[in-house]
């Protein structure tokens, strides 16, 4: 995609992730790596229901801010995840009520809020469209000490030769990237549905055999 059709699929995908209740007010920004450099990112304090393609942030591949208006103050972290994973070209994060609700409940039990995995792997979807998604602990909104942490999570992930697309950052909400908004909005979408199954069932996960056979037959990262 050009520059044109990317803002327009950044506005597309947060009015339809608005619409269906997955960001609320002004929380939640969408950020895509440009073919020829740099990064297009929502606006701080932006409505994503309502973004204008014309005022989303342009920020250089230097992180300074070129056009539109300014930039979310979570971009350190979305060019760090770029960084990190070369095959990214989309990142969305949002406050999604049952994976922040799942945070709070781990914090409630007195679980390690940076522990390897948010959820078990109760569904094979979850398996094969999402993956493990490492819970980071709490830092304000906003800390760009947050985007080294995440970028060393994925580094320590590829290396293992279980690469991921997702980490959640305690109390706040998940991160997601895939090589298209619309591929970033549906890992997104299934792990909020993964999080509402958890939080609704406390299933037992699948078995050791069953994740190898998702595997083998679909190349799941597990």
């Amino acid at each position: 995609m050009n520059e044109h059709a990317l803002r327009e699929e950044i506005c597309r995908i947060g009015a339809s992730l608005f619409a269906r209740g997955y960001v609320h007010a002004t929380a939640g920004n969408i950020s895509v790596r440009l073919p020829e450099g740099g990064y297009l990112i929502t606006p701080t304090d932006a409505c994503l229901g309502t973004l204008d393609p014309a005022r989303l942030a342009k920020v250089g591949a230097d992180g300074a801010h070129s056009g539109g208006d300014r930039p979310s103050k979570t971009i350190t972290l979305h060019r760090s995840i770029y960084g990190a994973d070369q095959s990214a070209r989309c990142v969305v994060h949002t406050h999604s009520t049952c994976l922040v609700a799942l945070s709070l409940d781990k914090a409630r039990a007195g679980a390690d809020s940076a522990c390897d995995d948010l959820l078990p792997p109760i569904t094979p979807y979850f398996v094969m469209k999402v993956g493990h998604v490492p819970l980071i602990r709490y830092h304000r909104p906003g800390d760009p000490s947050v985007g080294e942490l995440v970028a060393k999570r994925i580094a320590r992930m590829q290396a293992t030769g279980t690469p991921i697309r997702a980490v959640m950052l305690a109390r706040l909400g998940p991160t997601v990237w895939h090589r298209t908004p619309a591929e970033a909005s549906a890992v997104l979408e299934e792990l909020e549905e993964t999080a509402r199954l958890w939080l609704l069932t406390r299933a037992t996960p699948l078995e050791p055999e069953h994740i190898n056979d998702l595997r083998q037959h679909f190349g799941a990262n597990w």
